[in-house]
């Protein structure tokens, strides 16, 4: 079977996100580009590139970690105590991810 379309990939469908409800959702009240695109009833790739349409920065990883909601030094304290391995353990997340959230944030300062 050949494929006479100019474009590789499926077919576009459904509605691009207007950019004032992108900006609303995911730029103000910070949600994840999944959740906006449960919210706006459309996949997360449209919301993606709706948000490079409109010249909207993806949000760094490390801006939008869990980790974020824990102030550096309880961080650092953490590490002391149980190691990389275990905070990363008992917080829930990777410790590749721990690591480099810890160089982000002390970047940053």
């Amino acid at each position: 079977m050949v494929n006479h379309h100019n474009k590789r990939g499926r077919p576009f469908s459904g509605k691009t996100p207007a950019k004032n409800d992108l900006v609303r959702l995911y730029v103000k009240r910070g949600k994840s580009i999944r959740e906006v695109a449960e919210a706006l009833c459309c996949s997360k790739d449209m919301v993606s590139r709706a948000l490079k349409a409109c010249e909207s920065q993806a949000r760094t990883k490390a801006k939008r970690s869990k980790l974020r909601k824990y102030p550096l030094v309880v961080l650092k304290a953490g590490v002391k105590r149980k190691g990389k391995r275990g905070l990363a353990r008992n917080i829930g997340v990777d410790e590749s991810t721990l690591r480099h959230h810890l160089i982000v944030r002390k970047a940053e300062k």
